[in-house]
């Protein structure tokens, strides 16, 4: 089996136009009456979010057009003036998933949050920056300040000085529900293409990629519709025109679509937000163990942060054990590492866990201050650890 390259959907201006995108469309929705339920049934505000007001369609696209057509029709007119264009400065530009050296100019999409100029979008399209632009519908183009970025879950936030009136914000939707074969939009920049509109299904869920941090990014959303560098970054819309998720990478050799993209979820994306506007950064629970090695059981514990939050539980890691031995006049002191005193880590909070990856998940959806319980088998009896979590980045 070939190996699989994740590449990012950020373009790069150095790079020739590729060939035209694909517009994948999905088939009818058909039923009689069904116009008159949909518009009733999937325009209704959503209580809390910041609506974009609905736009009548002409009476005449109603005999033209199919039901699933005027959906995407009416999508696309109430949501491309949430999308915005970014292109930023840098010596050199390193891509998500995809290293490659480039040219000072690079390209990518983001989402209107709010009417004080927030924008969203991914780590890696304005990584390594010196000037960052965003170009909004109307054609108005801003400099941009970075309000904070995490590499974990690539994702950024932008801040614009642009008049309230030209800022039409996303409306946020839910990932908690989604399901595959729901049908899904994309709008966003694809070869510097502006406000290029894509439509597909949900393909898989729960999916996880690796993020430049060495982690997993996890409940990623695999869909077919078409992503091209220049995406990444740009909205990932349901059927009622709600931000669902935040396209961010495709799995290509070539860095070309081959219908197979992924994208972070909303509820990731709220979770993450508020953090890097209010501090920069993402401020994440701390377990204090700095290092593990995989077991058949589960994971042994290697190193603990001094004066940590597991150290402070009573957790055990690895022991130095230290000699010294004389030979002749001389004096010579042998470290060796004792491994029989190391906890044996089988379960957090009751779930499983077998590989590092496991453990963080688990961490990560906690607060520092919150109390988690280790399940560690110590010197061949099983015992619960209660640690209660710090904060580090």
């Amino acid at each position: 089996m070939k190996s699989q390259v994740y590449a990012s959907c950020y373009d790069e201006r150095s790079c020739a136009m590729k060939s035209t995108v694909l517009l994948c469309l999905f088939s009818a929705l058909i039923g009689a009456g069904f116009w008159q339920w949909w518009t009733t049934a999937f325009l209704e505000p959503t209580v809390g979010a910041q609506d974009v007001q609905p736009a009548m369609l002409p009476s005449s696209f109603e005999g033209d057009l199919t039901p699933d057509e005027l959906v995407n029709v009416y999508v696309y007119e109430n949501v491309n003036r949430s999308v915005v264009n970014i292109t930023t400065r840098a010596g050199r530009l390193d891509t998500f998933f995809f290293s490659l050296e480039s040219s000072a100019e690079g390209a990518g999409s983001g989402s209107i949050l709010d009417r004080q100029g927030h924008v969203l979008t991914n780590s890696h399209v304005i990584e390594g920056a010196r000037e960052i632009q965003v170009t909004l519908f109307n054609g108005q183009t801003f400099p941009a300040t970075l309000m904070g970025a995490d590499t974990v879950y690539d994702i950024a936030v932008l801040k614009i000085d642009a008049p309230a009136e030209v800022l039409h914000p996303v409306r946020w939707g839910s990932s908690n529900d989604l399901r595959v074969g729901q049908k899904v939009l994309a709008i966003g920049n694809p070869f510097g293409l502006e406000r290029t509109m894509t439509v597909g299904i949900i393909s898989s869920l729960n999916r996880s990629l690796p993020s430049r941090r060495s982690r997993m990014m996890k409940s990623i959303i695999q869909i077919d519709a078409a992503l091209n560098q220049g995406n990444s970054g740009g909205p990932l819309l349901d059927s009622r025109g709600r931000l669902i998720g935040m396209n961010t990478a495709i799995a290509s050799r070539t860095g070309e679509n081959t219908g197979v993209g992924f994208a972070i979820p909303v509820n990731n994306i709220q979770r993450v937000v508020p953090q890097l506007i209010e501090n920069g950064r993402v401020i994440r629970p701390d377990l204090g163990i700095t290092r593990v090695y995989q077991v058949e059981q589960g994971l042994v514990i290697a190193t603990l942060a001094p004066d940590g939050p597991a150290e402070r539980a009573g957790l055990r890691g690895f022991r130095l054990v230290r000699q010294q031995h004389r030979r002749g006049p001389f004096v010579y002191e042998e470290t060796q590492i004792d491994r029989s005193t190391a906890d044996l880590i089988i379960a957090v909070d009751g779930q499983r866990v077998r590989v590092a990856d496991d453990l963080l998940s688990i961490v990560d959806q906690k607060r520092p201050g919150e109390e988690i319980v280790l399940t560690v088998i110590r010197e061949g009896r099983e015992i619960q650890v209660p640690v209660i979590l710090g904060a580090g980045d």
